[in-house]
């Protein structure tokens, strides 16, 4: 069921994303009276779920999920419709338009994904705000993952800063050592400055195998027991803190975590703090490394800093928010080319998928569609034929030189860019297979 709920809430993103992507490209068209013969959300080899025509265009739903297309008389596009490109240009068809009016026509998809992160992202901002957790409000400091340890931080430490450069929030440590290529952290342990190198190893350590390096320490407060779980049979309340295991001390979450994982199927003794009284029980921990208990929340521990927004100053933040997305995904395309394995984990759709909330979360929702948003759009203008900025490239060499490029060139860029497109989405979905099989 919850494959389902992530599968709905993707389908339901990329269509929105690409009706609106192409009626960028149907409506200046129409504009221009250009014919456009289909309007298709997804692909349609062989057979459409549902076709309607209306006028001169063909409106319909392909089966394959894939993305979706206008037609467009007199262009070479990815329909390959040889036929028509044979015969003399008529006054309805692209190519006899000005080179700056289809020029407008094939930015239109692009610059629409574009206003409508900004859009998106401005009306979360405006609905939800942002709340998040202050590295410097971190006050029990944090607890490290294996690949952290190796590289020197220490439970317990502060975070300082990234490179010499404050990190706002905590969350956002990983973020900044990874995308920024990060050469050191800064860290405050007993009082004194330690400087943490990270290698390229350890980067390429971070990817493989999705380390965070570190979390916020917080105390182990049970808020809720689930019903038929170890922790009801033992007898475990909302409101114990759990204080040890195994008579091993855990005064934090992290801690508990750490033994559970290690006792899976196993029996252990859990100590608890009730009021002022001291509790022994014992309980069998899960196949999963669980007892069936959920801890209280960061903002019982810490002050969370959040950021509301009226209606207006959301505007100018979701603009904001949609550069530092721009700016992220650059980033991410040069870690992945310069960090060792990088590319390995490049994913498709079953990894974006797996993006969205298990749980039907319209916040969530709406973020990562407008972040999906602005990366359709970096994408659809990389200078690679069958892409948008393909056909871009072509058109502004046209308007620099004054001559079109050779039809047989465009047609050849067309298969070649085609084929490229293929091999990147069986590379990237090859490798979603892949880790699929090898958990």
């Amino acid at each position: 069921m919850e494959v389902l709920t992530q599968a709905a809430q993707f389908i339901l993103s990329l269509s929105i994303l690409i009706v609106l992507h192409e009626l960028g490209h149907f409506i200046p068209a129409r504009l221009f009276k250009i014919r456009v013969e289909k309007f298709y959300l997804f692909f349609d080899p062989w057979f459409s779920l549902f076709k309607v025509k209306k006028g001169d265009t063909e409106y319909g739903i392909g089966w394959l999920p894939l993305g979706g297309y206008v037609k467009i008389s007199g262009m070479i596009d990815e329909s390959m419709d040889k036929e028509q490109m044979k015969l003399p240009p008529q006054p309805w068809e692209f190519r006899s338009k000005p080179a700056w009016q289809r020029l407008i026509i094939m930015l239109g998809g692009v610059t629409v994904n574009v206003i409508l992160g900004m859009l998106i992202y401005a009306m979360v901002l405006f609905t939800w705000g942002e709340e998040f957790l202050p590295t410097k409000n971190v006050k029990y400091g944090v607890a490290v993952d294996t690949l952290g340890y190796q590289m020197g931080l220490r439970d317990g430490d502060m975070i300082l800063s990234v490179d010499n450069k404050p990190v706002q929030s905590i969350n956002k440590v990983p973020y900044e050592v990874l995308i920024n290529k990060a050469e050191s952290i800064q860290v405050e342990r007993d009082g004194q400055k330690v400087e943490i190198a990270v290698t390229e190893d350890d980067l390429s350590e971070m990817i493989k195998n999705k380390y965070n390096l570190v979390e916020p320490r917080f105390p182990f407060d049970v808020d809720s027991v689930y019903a038929e779980l170890p922790a009801a049979a033992a007898g475990i309340k909302k409101g114990d803190k759990i204080i040890a295991v195994n008579s091993a001390s855990t005064p934090y979450y992290q801690d508990v975590v750490k033994i559970l994982k290690n006792n899976q199927n196993l029996p252990v003794t859990i100590t608890l703090l009730r009021g002022s009284d001291s509790i022994v029980t014992k309980a069998t921990v899960t196949e999963q490394g669980k007892l069936g208990v959920a801890a209280k929340s960061l903002d019982n521990y810490f002050t969370l800093e959040t950021r509301e927004y009226g209606f207006f100053a959301s505007f100018p933040a979701g603009v904001n928010k949609a550069y530092e997305t721009f700016d992220s995904y650059i980033k991410q395309f040069a870690v992945i080319f310069t960090v060792k394995d990088a590319h390995k984990e490049i994913g498709g759709f079953m990894a974006m998928g797996k993006a969205y909330s298990t749980t039907w979360d319209w916040q969530r929702f709406w973020a990562f569609t407008a972040f999906l948003s602005i990366v359709l759009a970096i994408m659809n203008i990389l200078p690679i034929p069958a892409l948008d900025g393909g056909h871009v490239m072509f058109l502004l060499y046209e308007v620099i030189t004054g001559r079109k490029p050779n039809e047989k060139l465009m047609e050849y860029a067309q298969y070649a860019g085609m084929l490229l497109l293929l091999a990147l989405l069986l590379y990237a979905n090859g490798n979603d297979v892949v880790r699929l099989f090898s958990k």
